[in-house]
């Protein structure tokens, strides 16, 4: 299971936790016996408007302590240093913006990545028995990498297209580049098309 992937399941399973909580906090901070005849049950954490997270006697236990408000707040801090830390970590993007190319003269050129994406998605397109196509460069350990997304049409044979775009799109993209290896991910996807009627 790719990394990203797990970030998201765990995103998404802090999320509906958290919302759970709220929901719960919220239904029980309402009076809903008196506006609608229902009664919570009686596991319920909450129930009723004037019902508080922490009673008195939870917030005073520790008050003689003087290390327990301190070691609350830096672990509270810490949790949320590191819940912004894994929130920007998930917006920072790894797409290669410039791609510095040997010119052959000493002074090197500049390519901008998307020029070099649109490229790839083109030729790609162009291929046999490719119906649309998607292109990224990504940077990983310092080396540019490519993620191709194809459309494969309903004739077309994975194998041969994979190894014809090695042979062509990617060698051509190699050659450009001035690059000696371009890892490359494809993805590839069916296109479905309706069937036709016969008469």
């Amino acid at each position: 299971m790719r990394r990203t992937t797990v970030n998201r399941i765990l995103l998404a399973l802090i999320g509906l936790v958290l919302l759970a909580l709220g929901v719960a906090v919220l239904i029980g901070s309402l009076d809903l016996q008196r506006h609608w005849d229902f009664t919570l049950p009686s596991s319920w954490p909450f129930d009723g408007p004037k019902d508080v997270l922490l009673s008195d006697h939870d917030r005073t236990r520790y008050r003689s302590d003087d290390w327990w408000w301190p070691v609350v707040i830096a672990a509270l801090a810490v949790i949320f240093v590191i819940g912004l830390w894994w929130l920007l970590a998930q917006a920072r993007t790894r797409r290669l913006r410039q791609l510095r190319i040997d010119s052959g003269d000493g002074q090197g050129a500049l390519v901008r990545g998307r020029a070099l994406e649109s490229v790839l998605s083109a030729e790609s397109e162009a291929y046999e028995g490719v119906e649309w196509a998607g292109a990224a460069l990504v940077a990983r350990h310092g080396t540019p990498q490519a993620r191709l997304v194809l459309g494969l049409a309903p004739h077309a044979t994975p194998v041969d297209v994979v190894a014809g775009l090695d042979a062509a799109v990617l060698a051509h993209a190699r050659s450009s580049a001035r690059l000696d290896e371009l890892p490359t991910e494809a993805r590839l996807r069916a296109v479905r098309h309706r069937a036709r009627r016969v008469s």
